[in-house]
């Protein structure tokens, strides 16, 4: 009997892909336009279109009635379904970033890995005016150029890192040449680990390019990294210098308490 082909080593199937970077785009965005689809996806117009009426006759995605945007339904959370979502973290969380967002008005963000991106668990930004954006679970940033990706990455296991190079270093997409050799020579890593923190300026991936910066820390069960803890502010308010002085004693100290009852529990 012949043995079954390992998945990972044979070709892929590029509609496919094309079909999850759709469903990925419109679950971030909420609702988009055929274009906004194509734009996000990376991928032509009669391609996004033949997608969109495919996902719609399955019932994953819906057209609003009053305009010509698509949105998901509750059908696309079937897809979920084994996925762990870390919902005892959010729930452990949930408090702790409530009360910082109170104290310094910032949104505060859970996020955790999957893949090359690093995805939104839980977020304060309905709770502050000092958001250009509600980021609401599901957001997803790449995992190098994003600080919650950076300090992720500094924190995991030499595996889990070399897991990451390789997926990095077969595709390149989404992160520039220069950050991924930094990360490569473990000069990055070395700098992040020392310090504790990731911070990026006028972060280009973001709902609004350029206008907002970030820093980040990581969150440990025990020895167990589970994710990152994210401030994001508007870049014109606040230097990456000033941003960490004032809040990354109060970011480390709410990430330590979420780890600390992570523990308990």
């Amino acid at each position: 009997m012949e043995d079954e082909e390992s998945p990972e080593k044979g070709g892929s199937i590029r509609a496919i892909s094309r079909a999850i970077a759709v469903m990925q785009a419109i679950n971030r965005h909420g609702a988009l336009t055929l274009t906004e689809i194509a734009e996000n996806a990376q991928i032509p117009h009669p391609t996004a279109f033949r997608i969109v009426r495919t996902l719609l006759e399955e019932r994953l995605i819906e057209r609003e009635p009053s305009r010509k945007r698509y949105r998901p339904t509750a059908l696309i959370q079937t897809l979920s379904c084994g996925f762990q979502n870390h919902d005892r973290l959010v729930s452990v969380a949930r408090p702790h970033i409530t009360r910082l967002t109170r104290l310094i008005d910032w949104p505060i963000s859970v996020v955790t890995r999957v893949g090359q991106a690093m995805v939104v668990r839980d977020s304060t930004s309905a709770l502050t005016s000092l958001t250009f954006n509600n980021y609401y679970p599901g957001w997803q940033v790449p995992l190098l150029p994003s600080s919650s990706g950076r300090v992720y990455f500094a924190f995991a296991s030499p595996e889990e890192q070399e897991e990451l190079i390789k997926a990095y270093r077969a595709n390149q997409r989404g992160v520039d040449k220069l950050t991924l050799r930094e990360f490569e020579s473990g000069e990055a890593t070395a700098k992040i680990r020392q310090q504790g923190y990731a911070a990026v300026t006028r972060t280009q991936y973001s709902a609004n390019p350029g206008k907002t910066s970030s820093i980040a820390v990581p969150i440990f069960e025990g020895d167990r990294l589970l994710g990152a803890l994210t401030m994001v502010f508007f870049a014109n308010a606040l230097s990456i210098p000033d941003a960490i002085k004032r809040f990354i004693d109060p970011l480390k100290e709410c990430s330590k308490a979420i780890g600390e009852e992570m523990a308990r529990e």
